[in-house]
């Protein structure tokens, strides 16, 4: 992986006339892990997706950088991972199927292959199982997989523990263990500690929005 590089600059984003958050300026920068911290509505599933391009900013501008060079935005989707509740599987296929599409157009994060994907997956016994069939607790683990093992300079995951029991949270702290590499850029989106706990920056948007309010 190369050395990233994100820059938000004064970017804002509403809905209707109702500004979900303004002014946010910040820096992503390889090798850290980032939180973004807030209450349920503060607009943090916004911020991801305004960073990850499924939303456009409607004010201020984000920038990508790759080894210092300014990056094509045509160029960012190939550099990005993410997994997110509100991002849906193909539910007609396969397991088996689900993952071969996925690679498609993905790379293995390095050290992993389709053997050791499934290995760490633990779904084995539901290779040829349409994904329709799922729980949600085993969708998200999907989910979460094909974020991890793809071969990106970034990670992006949304309330990562959403539909996962006990146990399966354990196995989410040894994915990250295994998948997030040293420069990797890791950006957690949560109001849950347990989920973010091997981060060590923080975005908080409530201590954003008191800041504009008080202007």
């Amino acid at each position: 992986m190369m050395n990233f590089e994100i820059q938000l600059n004064q970017i804002g984003r509403r809905f209707n006339q109702d500004w979900i958050f303004k002014h946010i300026d910040y820096q992503f920068l390889s090798g850290h892990r980032y939180a973004i911290l807030g209450r349920n509505g503060s607009g943090k599933s916004t911020v991801l997706k305004v960073i990850s391009g499924s939303l456009t900013p409607s004010e201020g501008s984000i920038s990508f950088f790759l080894q210092g060079q300014p990056l094509a935005i045509d160029e960012v989707f190939q550099h990005i991972s993410i997994a997110a509740p509100y991002m849906e599987l193909i539910e007609e296929f396969t397991l088996e199927e689900m993952l071969n599409f996925h690679f498609k157009f993905k790379a293995y994060l390095s050290g992993f292959d389709r053997d050791r994907l499934i290995a760490t997956i633990g779904l084995e016994n539901a290779m040829h199982k349409p994904i329709r069939f799922f729980s949600s607790g085993m969708k998200q683990r999907v989910k979460l997989v094909l974020a991890c093992t793809s071969h990106s300079d970034v990670l992006m995951l949304d309330e990562p523990t959403s539909n996962l029991d006990h146990h399966a949270i354990a196995w989410y702290h040894e994915l990250l263990a295994q998948t997030v590499k040293e420069e990797r850029i890791l950006i957690i989106c949560s109001n849950q500690p347990e989920e973010y706990k091997t981060c060590t920056e923080f975005l908080e948007l409530e201590a954003i929005a008191e800041a504009e309010a008080e202007k």
